[in-house]
């Protein structure tokens, strides 16, 4: 799977993931409730209230309930147009009653920022935009038009014009601000979600890939003697059918097939390996295979090895995990998809960590999405033009997010800089950008670390 097969949900997907019951489930609570201000109020607190009309409107909200019971079956998922029109009615029903007891003068009418912040956290951001205008447009004509609370003396029940201005100016932004807030949240949780789903699915590809090879490695294995002694039996059958023509060329052909498949599982197996190696490699294997898919691709990757100091010669044997190969294959590919013709990868070693730097001579990472370098969608796709220039980038941060998180799973900690601004500590000039990726040496040697690898001969697969 590459970058490009993922695609962030859009607001209407979501919006899809509401059920009806859920929705019918909290307009009966609403409605609880409104009964229950509304009895409190006229028999306890004596208020005059037009009763006729207010049990109608909650009579509307409890018939429409009824019919979406019977009408539409339990698993029933709105639409972003089924949502918008339910939400959408609840404000209007919730503004009537408003408008029948006291308008803004009425300490419920809190209760407007309701299903503005549902509207936030599940509708697309046109649908939300004209929620919030109707809200505020409903708030302004509740300030200036609604039928005075009377009580029970007849006196009217209302605070000086001042509070219904700061009223209203406190409704208004807590509309606005609310409703940014918790959009401004909910989409940074959804992008969080989307993303460590393809990083889940880049994962488990690169887990069935090595555990595929590890599979046909065993195999190379444990057929190389039975395909030995059929490759024998068949040289000393050919050699004795020399007067029989036709059985010798049997004979001939089951040799030529029994090298055949030993070849074929040879180049599957990688030249005979053994799944306790393919647990393990050399540091500049590893690096080798994570570039492999982008060799081709136009552009030159230099390998460079560097013992930085300490006792211990020779490169280390580092564990083969997928994230640590997917993680470097995405920070590599990203290097050659912005360099101009040569891709560095460094790496170097100690006695107590090992790193790994990846350097391009492209023009470097953008000065204003530095610091946000990891987080998934940082933009929006590509335009036409620019995607056909590089194809294989999708330009959202998807592919250095998943290259982060796998490889920060590993141990490994992720320094993103320019090699013009010198925070790289780079000592020859190369101008494009610089991944640096660090490990402690305990996180990642396959002899001496946390979790050696087995060393010493496999035993043979028993059924």
């Amino acid at each position: 799977m590459t970058q490009a097969t993922i695609r962030p949900l859009g607001d209407r997907t979501r919006a899809n993931w509401i059920r009806l019951r859920t929705m019918i489930v909290l307009r009966w609570v609403a409605i609880a409730g409104q009964l229950t201000a509304i009895t409190v109020a006229e028999r306890i607190f004596g208020l005059q209230l037009e009763l006729g009309l207010c049990y109608l409107a909650i009579g509307v909200s409890m018939v429409g309930n009824l019919v979406a019971i019977f009408v539409f079956p339990e698993n029933k998922r709105l639409s972003e147009y089924e949502n918008l029109s339910m939400v959408m009615f609840d404000l209007l029903q919730l503004s009537f009653l408003l408008f029948l007891t006291g308008g803004l003068h009425n300490p419920f009418c809190l209760l407007l920022l309701g299903p503005v912040t549902i509207s936030a956290t599940t509708l697309s951001l046109r649908s939300t935009v004209i929620l919030c205008g109707t809200a505020i447009i409903l708030a302004t004509l509740l300030s200036l038009f609604h039928l005075p609370l009377k009580a029970q003396s007849g006196g009217l029940l209302e605070i000086p014009g001042i509070f219904v201005f700061g009223h209203w100016v406190a409704l208004v932004i807590s509309i606005l601000f609310s409703t940014s807030y918790l959009r401004r949240v909910t989409t940074e949780s959804h992008s969080m979600s989307d993303a460590l789903v393809a990083t889940q699915m880049a994962l488990a590809r690169e887990q069935k890939l090595t555990d595929l090879g590890g599979v046909v490695a065993a195999a190379a294995h444990e057929l190389g003697t039975p395909l030995a002694t059929i490759k024998l039996v068949s040289t000393e059958l050919l050699d004795e059918l020399k007067d029989n023509p036709d059985l010798a060329e049997d004979a001939a052909l089951i040799r030529d097939q029994a090298d055949r498949c030993r070849d074929i599982l040879r180049d599957m197996g990688r030249a005979g390996k053994d799944d306790l190696h393919l647990r393990q490699a050399p540091l500049i294997a590893v690096l080798e295979e994570a570039a492999e898919p982008h060799r081709d691709r136009g552009k030159t990757i230099e390998f460079l090895l560097e013992q930085t100091s300490g006792l211990m010669t020779g490169q280390p044997s580092i564990l083969r995990k997928p994230e640590i190969i997917h993680g470097l294959r995405n920070l590599i590919q990203n290097a050659v998809d912005f360099a101009h013709s040569t891709v560095w990868v460094e790496a170097n070693w100690t006695e107590t960590q090992i790193s790994v730097r990846i350097l391009d001579d492209g023009k470097g990472f953008p000065p204003h999405l530095i610091g946000r370098i990891g987080d998934p969608f940082m933009r929006k796709r590509p335009a036409e033009k620019k995607s056909r220039e590089r194809p294989e980038y999708e330009g959202m941060g998807l592919g250095l997010f998943i290259a982060k998180t796998l490889l920060e799973r590993s141990g490994a900690e992720l320094t993103f800089a320019n090699g013009s601004d010198g925070a790289a500590n780079i000592d020859r000039p190369r101008l494009g950008a610089v991944v640096e990726v660090v490990w402690p040496r305990r996180k990642l040697d396959a002899v001496s670390g946390e979790t050696p690898v087995p060393q010493g001969e496999n035993t043979p697969i028993t059924a």
